[in-house]
Formats: C-alpha cells, sequence, structure tokens
C-alpha cells in the first residue's frame, strides 16, 4: 500500500516538473491524460482561459458498445500499427487508442489541429502511448 502511495507522489512530482514547461494555449491547447486502474481519461485544456475545451474517456456512452466487443488481439503481427509494436494488445491498451480517436474527432470538430502533449507524468508506454497513436490517427498533430 505504502509503495502504491510513493509511486503516486513520484508521479505528481514529474507531473508538477513537466507542467512548469508545458502550457496549452487557444491555438495550441494541451491533451492531458489520467490513467486510473481500469479506466482512462484524456482532456484538451486551453491553460490560458483555464478551461477544458473538449474531454473523452473509456467510460464515455458513446464508446460503451464499441469497446464491449474489443478484445485482447490474438494475432498481433498482423493487426497492430508500427507505432504500437511492443506494446501489450490487451483490452484495455485497445480502449486508450479508441479514447484517443474520440477526443481527437471531438476536437478537430472544435476546429483543434494541433495539441501539446501532456502525459500525465506517466511513462510514455502502454496505454499512454496507445491513446497518443488513437489521437495521431484521428488527425491531431502533436
Amino acid at each position: 500500500m505504502i509503495k502504491k502511495q510513493h509511486a503516486n507522489q513520484a508521479r505528481l512530482r514529474r507531473h508538477q516538473r513537466v507542467r512548469k514547461k508545458v502550457t496549452g494555449t487557444s491555438a495550441r491547447p494541451r491533451l492531458s491524460v489520467f490513467r486510473s486502474g481500469n479506466q482512462i481519461y484524456a482532456q484538451v485544456i486551453d491553460d490560458i482561459s483555464s478551461r477544458t475545451v473538449t474531454a473523452a474517456s473509456s467510460r464515455d456512452t458513446e464508446l460503451t458498445g464499441v469497446l464491449k466487443r474489443v478484445v485482447a488481439i490474438k494475432d498481433p503481427e498482423d493487426q497492430i500499427p508500427e507505432a504500437l509494436k511492443g506494446i501489450a494488445t490487451n483490452r484495455r491498451v485497445q480502449q486508450a487508442r479508441a479514447v484517443g480517436q474520440l477526443v481527437a474527432e471531438r476536437a478537430k470538430a472544435l476546429g483543434i489541429e494541433q495539441v501539446v502533449f501532456d502525459r500525465g507524468g506517466y511513462i510514455y508506454h502502454g496505454r499512454v502511448a496507445a491513446l497518443a497513436h488513437g489521437a495521431r490517427e484521428a488527425g491531431l498533430d502533436f
């Protein structure tokens, strides 16, 4: 239990260190990622006006039907894009990729083409990398 708390405190320290350098503007907002045990959340944030422009999560009603059908990929060599090679092919990674695509579609509908990626203190691997790849696939530039 204590090790988990220390790991989260270290993540928050990393996140604060990165946030000193990464800010989102109205022209190029920040794509922020939060990862819990089972869910993943993404927000597009304009830090100048301190507001969330759009958001998506694995709990969204738009994704519930899609995510129930998402299963672990059985033959990864055929179905995994090159950018996601070496990352686990489980259901949560595929879920994160779908969330990235959804947040990118919502941002593009609002006219946002470019964002600054804020990984939230997490390492760029697994679900965080899959979310970023899904957002890039849907057309966000970062």
